[in-house]
Parts: C-alpha cells; sequence; structure tokens
C-alpha cells in the first residue's frame, strides 16, 4: 500500500503468551517529523533497544537506513511484545517501508530471530511454539534463524525458511536466491543406564513402582536414608515408554519458551525427568517471575516424572502449591497484564525420611527425635495433598546379605514391557493416551465387579478414607486388573489398591 507518506509495509509476527500464540502484526511506514523510528504497541525493553540492532545491522549489511521518521506499529496494541524474536520481523518492515525489497513479497509472511550487529540472524527460545503458532495462524511462510530451522521444519504444514544474515533475507524477498530446504531436526530416544535389576530386594517397592509407571499414578516413598528410595523413583522413570510425536512435540515447546532447549537438538521421544532441589521456590517449581510467566519444574517435567527427593524438607506452603496442578493436569498462572497456561500431566514421585533423624521404624538405629518434632516434621505434608497421591509405601532397609547378594528382581526392560502392554490395553480400550489416572467415575465402574466395588465401600467406611481416595483406590486397582490382563476389577485389585495406600507412616 502506498501514498502520501510512502509504503505501508506489513508483516507478522507471533506474541507468545505462555505456549499460546497470538498473531502480531507488525505495520511500518514512514512518517514526517525528525528522523528515528518510533515503536508503538506495548514493547518492552528488548523489543525497543531493536532500534539500536537494527539500524546497525542494515547499514553493516550495505543497505539504506533511511533518513526519515519511521513509525512502527505492533498491533494489537495492549497484547505485550516480549525478547528479541522480533528484531527480524522489524528490520523486514523497515526494509520494505523504505521500498528497498518489495512490499508484495510480504504477503503471508511471518518472522522470527534475533539481529546481531553484524546483520547476522541468530536464534530465539520459543522457535518451535512460535512455529506452531504460525502454522496455526496460517501465515503460510516463517523466516527463521538457520540455526533453528530444523526445530521449526518439525511442525508440519509450514514452510520454514532459514536465513543467515539480512543480505540473505533481502535477496530472498526480492526473487534473487531460492530458499534452501530445511529438514526436521533427527528425533531419538536416549537409553537409559539405570537398572530396575540394580535395586537389591524391596520385592513390594518395586510391584508400587510398576503399577506407578503403568497407571501414571503418584507415589510417595517413605524409609530411612540409604535405603533405596531415590534409586526406586528414577528407575522409575525407565520403565515410562517413548513419547508419541505429537507428545514430544509439546514438551520440546514448553523447553523451548523456557530456553532449554538447543535450537539444533534432536528431538527426545523420552519422557522428562525433573529433580529439582527440596530448597526450590515456589516460582521455580509451579512458574512465574516477573512480566509473563515462564514454566516451572512441574510444567517442565510434563509427560514425565517430577521427583521431589527429601520432600519434607521442603516448606509446606510450597508443597501445598501442587495441590490444584496434580489434580487438574495444568497450571495456571494470572497476573496484573496475563494469564499464562501450562500443561502439567506429571507422574510425581516424592521420597522422605519418617522423621528428621531418619532413623524411625528403623531396626539398625534409634530414632533420636522426641514426639513434637516428628509431629512438625510430618506437617509439612498437609491432609490434602498427601489424598492425591495414590500410592503410599513404607520402604525398608536392605538385609547385608541381600546387598551382598546376586541381583534378585526383574530388569527394566522386563518390567517396562509390561507396563507398555498394560497402557495399549487401556488405549485400545478409552482411546490413545488414556491412562487410568486419566478415567472418568462411569468409565472406572463399568470395569468393576459388584463384589469389588462392595470391597472398596467396606474400606471407606471402615478406615474413614475420602471420596478422592475411594476415587483414586479404584484407578489403581484398574491398573493392577491392566498389568494382569484382567478385564474387569476384582476384590483382590481393590485390596492390593488399598494396602498401598494405607502403609507409609506420615501424613497429617
Amino acid at each position: 500500500m502506498s501514498g502520501a507518506h510512502g509504503v505501508l509495509a506489513l508483516v507478522h509476527a507471533v506474541a507468545l503468551v505462555g505456549l499460546t500464540p497470538h498473531r502480531v502484526r507488525i505495520e511500518c511506514s514512514r512518517a514526517t517529523g525528525l528522523p528515528g523510528m518510533r515503536l508503538v504497541g506495548l514493547p518492552d525493553t528488548a523489543v525497543r533497544e531493536a532500534e539500536d540492532r537494527i539500524r546497525t545491522a542494515i547499514q553493516r549489511s550495505g543497505l539504506r537506513w533511511p533518513q526519515e521518521r519511521i513509525v512502527i506499529n505492533l498491533a494489537p496494541a495492549d497484547l505485550p511484545k516480549v525478547g528479541s524474536g522480533f528484531d527480524l520481523p522489524l528490520a523486514i518492515g523497515v526494509l520494505a517501508a523504505t521500498e528497498q525489497i518489495p512490499a508484495a513479497s510480504l504477503a503471508g509472511l511471518c518472522a522470527c530471530g534475533e539481529v546481531g550487529l553484524d546483520g547476522s540472524i541468530r536464534p530465539v527460545p520459543g522457535t518451535l511454539p512460535t512455529a506452531v503458532g504460525a502454522r496455526d495462524l496460517r501465515t503460510g511462510r516463517l523466516f527463521v534463524a538457520e540455526a533453528a530451522a530444523g526445530e521449526a521444519a518439525l511442525v508440519t504444514d509450514l514452510e520454514v525458511v532459514g536465513v543467515r544474515d539480512l543480505t540473505e533475507v533481502v535477496a530472498l524477498l526480492r526473487g534473487d536466491r531460492l530458499p534452501r530446504e530445511s529438514l526436521p531436526t533427527p528425533t531419538e530416544v536416549p537409553a537409559s543406564t539405570l537398572d530396575l535389576r540394580d535395586v537389591r530386594g524391596q520385592p513390594v517397592a518395586r510391584r508400587t513402582v510398576e503399577i506407578a509407571a503403568a497407571g501414571g499414578h503418584h507415589l510417595l516413598l517413605v524409609g530411612p536414608p540409604g535405603c533405596g528410595k531415590t534409586m526406586l523413583a528414577r528407575r522409575l522413570h525407565a520403565l515410562l515408554p517413548p513419547l508419541e510425536m505429537d507428545q514430544a512435540l509439546e514438551v520440546a515447546a514448553i523447553h523451548s519458551v523456557a530456553g532449554e532447549r538447543a535450537p539444533d537438538a534432536p528431538l527426545s521421544l523420552a519422557p522428562p525427568l525433573r529433580e529439582p532441589h527440596h530448597s526450590i521456590s515456589a516460582a521455580g517449581l509451579i512458574g512465574g517471575g516477573s512480566g509473563i510467566a515462564r514454566p516451572g519444574e512441574l510444567a517442565l517435567a510434563h509427560r514425565g516424572v517430577l521427583l521431589l527427593d527429601e520432600l519434607l524438607e521442603t516448606p509446606r506452603w510450597i508443597l501445598d502449591a501442587l495441590r490444584q496442578p496434580l489434580e487438574r493436569g495444568e497450571i495456571t498462572i494470572t497476573r496484573a497484564r496475563s494469564r499464562v497456561r501450562y500443561p502439567s500431566r506429571v507422574l510425581f514421585v516424592a521420597a522422605t525420611n519418617p522423621c528428621p533423624c531418619g532413623h524411625l521404624g528403623d531396626p539398625r538405629r534409634a530414632c533420636t527425635c522426641r514426639p513434637d518434632r516428628i509431629e512438625r516434621y510430618r506437617a509439612r505434608l498437609s491432609g490434602p495433598l498427601l489424598d492425591r497421591i495414590d500410592l503410599h509405601i513404607e520402604v525398608q532397609p536392605v538385609d547385608r546379605r541381600q546387598l551382598a547378594g546376586a541381583a534378585d528382581g526383574e530388569s527394566t526392560a522386563v518390567v517396562a514391557a509390561r507396563v507398555l502392554e498394560a497402557r495399549q490395553r487401556g488405549a485400545e480400550r478409552w482411546g490413545a493416551g488414556m491412562l487410568a489416572r486419566d478415567l472418568q467415575d462411569h468409565q472406572l465402574r463399568a470395569g468393576c465387579s459388584g463384589r469389588a466395588m462392595s470391597t472398596l465401600v467396606r474400606a471407606i467406611d471402615g478406615l474413614a478414607l475420602s471420596a478422592r481416595a475411594f476415587d483414586r483406590t479404584l484407578r489403581v486397582a484398574r491398573t493392577i486388573a491392566d498389568l494382569e490382563a484382567v478385564e474387569v476389577i476384582a476384590p483382590e485389585h481393590v485390596e492390593e489398591a488399598l494396602a498401598y495406600r494405607l502403609s507409609a507412616p506420615v501424613g497429617v
């Protein structure tokens, strides 16, 4: 478009609010007034600083910086624009507004990348979800840094063009050069070196880990130091089957937004494992920060395992922040100017000592803790959070003869095969990706025998369990039945599920 004030150039960009993409129209036009660039539309500091970067880059690339006023509008004006990824579309807009590239070549174009002072284009965090947004917003073409082109090319039905510098961008848009083909980064399933056979003894705990992996059930391991809690928790992760392609992309998008994914890294099909230290803050665990909230460890563990070792060393108010996300499978963080949602379907595994000294119930050493100190220690795990954990297991020290003897349990490969078969049975019955933890009440009851339901009802009355405990016990029983290739939940499945819920001596 042209008129009294010259060309009005239009370039598209994507603004991410969490993982949610929003189309941004970058409108560039020459205007009367003193030379300079005027940015409007709620840009943050990094976007405002783009003027100095792109002016120097344009000049050093042998192109012309206009000696007149350039007004750039980032629409919609009430949406925050964050990060240096807006450098490239801003530079393209300026070049089109000054007629150094044809404005018609920008039709359906979206761009994302940081511009260096030498004109080079650099990748930015969030390239993968930006590419997903560009496809969903039907922009057609996406210009990104060459180093990030493989990551962006993982998104199908989108033309991804990797560019090295502004000179190449101009040549492509003038039609002087054809774009290079951008090949998706390869996928990989990293092999785990952790084998369940390394755990000596602990048959009940091993069985519980298998059930947790098969049904996605949250797990609490309680026992004295050195009894194998952390070993079991880490080996549970190795039992999980590889992610499907769409699941791996979802996980990679979260890590890309957090800046934890290298643009040229292979796409991992392994479920994530996150092990934050017990001194973590609430923002580090749940997500937060200034401006648009970033994902925390909970979201980074999406579709994988979140392991909290030394659980009761974490302050209670931080642990209680997990209540709603564990129940809903997503975390919503609301700020004054933004509302961000991150998925958080995790398998939560917690390990803790039974008391501050760690030796309560340990036959090898006597506990030195006063009763009131034990009570305060256990009070850090609230009843409502404990109620959301499906499996509670007390882990005892291993006999020294078992430690010195040969491995006495099944390998990870054998157990992982059973876990995969159990998950496949559930997928055939309820649909792809559905686990026992995800089922609706009517789906659970439809596969439960009358005798099994009566057993569970009697237990609820006798043990004063909550309605949530009733529901979660039935889910665990469903998983146990699937591991045994049984279609209908029987009383013995319910009894085993109840035994795992009542064995750990922690919680108030």
